[in-house]
């Protein structure tokens, strides 16, 4: 939220600065030209009238002499501005100590010569601004006729340029409390359009988090109110929709459950009746005694389903728990290799005097699982390998390596899923060594590595074939198991 609020605060203070300083340029532009219009307007007219009125007494052609006392006369009367008069070749300036060339430009001096009326320009001499206004004074016959007198009076401006850039400092000094102003109704309009957005980023991460209940209070009638309103809604259909779920998958759990305990009294009676065929299969015709094979074969098959479905529901249903006790790891795996038999078809690298608080008729569990795909699928050599992580002794790992033809990528992928059958070479089957696992053995086996607090990871091996890690934390006697 914070690099929201920002945005928000900066975006009110640029707006407001802009606006301060456009309202400031323009207040500035105004102000000038109407106090320079003023001022040069009535520059004109009284220029106007005192020429009128000094030159009605005036003789021409004047002398050096009489041209000075008139360019006097006008001055006195303009408040002492610096007057210029000139007459053909004949310049007077009523302050002998004025510089007047560099304020009187030649195009004045051209305009005021063709027209018929007074004449201004702005000038800057010195760095300093000008009013520079001239006019020719004509006969006053009727025909207004030039009488070859041309008037220049300079008015100084630097006092109407104080007063317009006293107007700018005013206006500049109060740019900085208008922006802090700003910036506090920001931060108030920042909060209040923030606030909804928090309660609905917080109501999102708890729902993320698996808390359905999380609602966002709704207020007012705006946009803000009509995501809450909308995020609800969302909320209460997702919620909905997990009850829904989950009251399907508790049946479907129950089903399983229920189905397999159900199968388990006619297994029994079918097992006994296949191991009594078995016994007498010798002495059966040879259609009859494949057939009994067969049937003793498929039974203990699923046998197997039924307990490995059994044991998938206990899971689900988190009524599992671990029978934990300190054991020697080492000797856990050299005896699930005996047990079943293949001892003589697998390599071991086994790390002695491992020990840990584990259940150990899980590990057998996952070990058989994990060597018995290794030989029904992959090819020789088949190598176990068991050791600790180093100096730390934090974990210990099994290894189950083969050299077959390995595992894609996308069957890696979901190797450990429920049923999955990676192709017609490789599938996932529980541990067993005969005819086809029941396809929950992998994920049968991880639920068991997870209930010890590890996991297992399958890759493909640097010499081809996949390789199967079992990582279990290595506890010892005192502390907990889970």
């Amino acid at each position: 939220m914070g690099g929201l609020r920002t945005r928000l605060v900066v975006t009110f203070v640029v707006v407001a600065l802009v606006s301060a300083v456009t309202a400031t340029a323009l207040a500035y532009r105004d102000a000038r030209t109407a106090v320079l219009r003023r001022t040069q307007d009535a520059a004109v007219n009284d220029v106007r009238t005192r020429v009128t009125a000094v030159a009605a007494d005036f003789d021409l052609p004047p002398d050096q002499r009489s041209l000075a006392r008139f360019a006097a006369k006008v001055s006195d009367g303009l408040g002492a501005r610096i007057v210029v008069a000139r007459h053909q070749d004949l310049a007077a300036v009523s302050d002998p100590l004025a510089d007047t060339q560099g304020r009187i430009t030649a195009e004045l001096r051209a305009a005021v010569r063709a027209g018929d009326g007074a004449r201004f320009q702005r000038v800057t001499w010195r760095d300093e601004p000008y009013l520079v206004v001239g006019m020719p004074v004509t006969y006053a016959d009727g025909d207004r006729r030039f009488s070859g007198l041309e008037v220049f009076a300079i008015t100084d401006l630097r006092a109407e340029r104080d007063d317009t850039a006293a107007l700018v400092d005013s206006v500049r000094a109060g740019i900085l409390p208008v922006m802090v102003l700003t910036a506090v109704l920001a931060l108030l309009a920042a909060r209040t359009v923030l606030r909804p957005v928090r309660q609905l980023g917080r109501a999102t991460r708890e729902l993320a988090k698996g808390d359905l209940g999380s609602r966002v209070p709704v207020k007012g009638h705006d946009e803000l109110a009509d995501l809450a309103e909308t995020f609800n809604d969302t909320a209460d259909a997702l919620q909905a929709s997990d009850a829904r779920l989950r009251e399907q998958e508790a049946k479907a759990r129950r089903f399983v459950a229920d189905v397999s305990h159900e199968l388990r009294t006619p297994l029994a009676a079918m097992t006994m009746v296949a191991t009594v065929l078995e016994e007498d299969v010798d002495q059966l015709p040879p259609d009859a005694a494949r057939a009994a094979r067969t049937v003793g074969r498929e039974t203990a098959r699923l046998s197997r389903l039924v307990e490995d479905l059994m044991e998938i529901s206990r899971f689900d249903a988190k009524a599992v728990r671990l029978n934990a006790a300190e054991t020697d790891l080492t000797d856990t795996v050299r005896a699930c290799l005996a047990l079943r038999g293949w001892t003589e078809r697998v390599e071991v690298r086994l790390e002695e005097g491992v020990r840990a608080v584990v259940d150990r008729r899980r590990v057998d569990v996952i070990v058989a699982n994990l060597v018995g795909n290794a030989l029904r699928h992959g090819a020789p050599p088949v190598t176990v390998t068991l050791d600790t992580d180093g100096a730390t002794r934090e974990w210990v790992t099994v290894e189950v390596a083969d050299h077959g033809p390995g595992l894609p990528p996308e069957a890696r992928e979901r190797v450990f899923d429920r049923f999955y059958k990676a192709d017609t070479a490789r599938t996932r089957s529980a541990a067993d060594t005969d005819g086809q696992g029941s396809g929950l053995g992998t994920a049968i086996a991880l639920e068991n590595a997870r209930l010890h607090g590890g996991t297992i990871d399958v890759a493909e091996g640097t010499e081809g074939g996949a390789v199967f890690t079992l990582r279990l934390p290595l506890r010892h006697t005192g502390e907990d198991a889970e």
